[in-house]
């Protein structure tokens, strides 16, 4: 398994950054990426989705193999935890938004990985590589984070 770990302060109120990183919308266009949500993207814990690259448009479906995901952790306005499975590994995202100063939300970004295939040596050699492409993956999520909550805006 392995985990990597950043924050960055955002000059938006909290429940703004809550409404542009916990709540699924069918598209972000940030990350050009589609969501098909069972139930409510606000029901919280065990809310399940699929999720897939660019825009699903005209009523298209999800492919069968699309990666599945579940909403694991879900605090409003503090905490959301998502668990994505694919077919040779799982990468469960972690949330966590805190007050940083008046109208400013302090976010930290955990993303683990875990492989669920392969043998243990070669796990543990290309464990080094692995670890750099999460922590540059929660660097790059971290950047996105102003375009996110910018997103939100447009479309309130």
């Amino acid at each position: 398994m392995t985990t990597a770990s950043g924050s960055r302060e955002v000059p938006f109120p909290r429940a703004r950054v809550w409404q542009a990183l916990a709540v699924l919308s069918p598209y972000c266009a940030v990350c050009d990426v589609s969501y098909v949500v069972s139930g409510s993207p606000t029901a919280g814990t065990g809310t399940t989705f699929v999720c897939v690259p660019g825009r699903l448009e005209g009523g298209r479906a999800p492919d069968a193999g699309a990666p599945q995901g579940e909403i694991v952790d879900w605090v409003p306005k503090k905490v959301v935890a998502t668990r994505l499975e694919l077919t040779p590994e799982t990468w469960t995202t972690r949330i966590e938004l805190a007050d940083a100063g008046p109208g400013a939300t302090r976010v930290t970004i955990t993303l683990t990985h875990e492989a669920k295939r392969g043998s243990r040596v070669v796990q543990r050699i290309q464990q080094g590589a692995m670890r750099r492409l999460v922590q540059r993956t929660v660097d790059a999520e971290l950047d996105k984070l102003p375009a996110h909550v910018d997103q939100v805006a447009e479309t309130a």
